[in-house]
């Protein structure tokens, strides 16, 4: 029989317990992900006890203040707090979402636990490497190419064109999506997944681009958008509700249509 054992250092381990203020009208239970890529080791989940009437009503308030108040050492991303830039972005139990959008009181009661968005490569607590899925943007040249000399002031678009690209310019890039979708899980280094394909498909049908044919091309492989099965963990996922699998699907019958 075959015997299967995890990774070395791959196991969680129960962390520290930091226990709530004395005088917590509502206590709650926090528990973050920790792992430092300079020190090794095994993960660990650290729980912090805070007390939720006096913190604010998001994910994010609760993490700010565990850090200012209990354990400036976790690290993590943010930036906006309004849902604009993505920097947030994590698993928040069990689902991806961006910590500055998700109200604490519509999580199911009980312990929160927060850990980085899945299969990246942790660089430190709730930070994974974003390495890859920025090469992989860069790859589709996610900006306009035009043969026609610029204007002087801008290029025009009928809004009947104009309004293809809703649906898709609101994606920032947070990659709740990708890091949610099996597909990607299983071949990260060759298939695009859906954030990267969303963005893709905004250039592609794009009247003002003259570089549709090539965009198809690049696209035209087995790994790159065909390893896309329609699961929609994507559309599940993305906390700006867009639909990456409605583009995808698209991306093919394009490709299929011109055939």
């Amino acid at each position: 029989m075959g015997e299967f054992r995890l990774p070395k250092n791959s196991q969680v381990l129960e962390g520290k317990s930091h226990p709530a203020p004395d005088d917590a009208k509502d206590p709650r239970t926090v528990r973050i992900y920790r792992w430092n890529r300079a020190q090794g080791g095994n993960p660990r989940m650290d729980s912090y006890t805070i007390d939720l009437a006096d913190t604010g009503k998001m994910v994010l308030d609760a993490i700010l203040k565990i850090i200012d108040e209990v354990d400036p050492s976790i690290a993590l991303r943010r930036s906006c707090r309004e849902g604009v830039c993505g920097s947030c972005a994590m698993n928040i139990n069990g689902k991806n979402g961006l910590a500055c959008l998700t109200p604490i009181e519509e999580l199911s009661d009980g312990d929160i636990e927060l850990t980085p968005l899945p299969h990246l490569h942790v660089i430190k607590d709730l930070v994974g490497s974003l390495e890859q899925l920025y090469a992989q943007y860069e790859l589709i040249e996610p900006w306009m190419k035009s043969d026609t000399a610029a204007p002087e002031r801008e290029r025009l678009q009928p809004p009947d064109q104009r309004r293809k690209l809703d649906g898709q310019i609101e994606c920032i890039l947070c990659f709740c999506c990708s890091t949610a979708c099996p597909s990607y899980w299983w071949n990260s280094d060759k298939y695009l997944g859906p954030a990267i394909l969303l963005n893709a498909h905004r250039w592609i049908v794009d009247s003002r681009d003259d570089h549709t044919g090539d965009r198809l091309d690049q696209l035209d492989d087995p790994f790159r958008l065909y390893r896309c099965h329609t699961i929609m963990n994507c559309t599940s996922a993305c906390p700006k509700g867009l639909d990456p699998s409605k583009a995808i699907a698209d991306i093919k019958r394009k490709l299929a249509e011109r055939d």
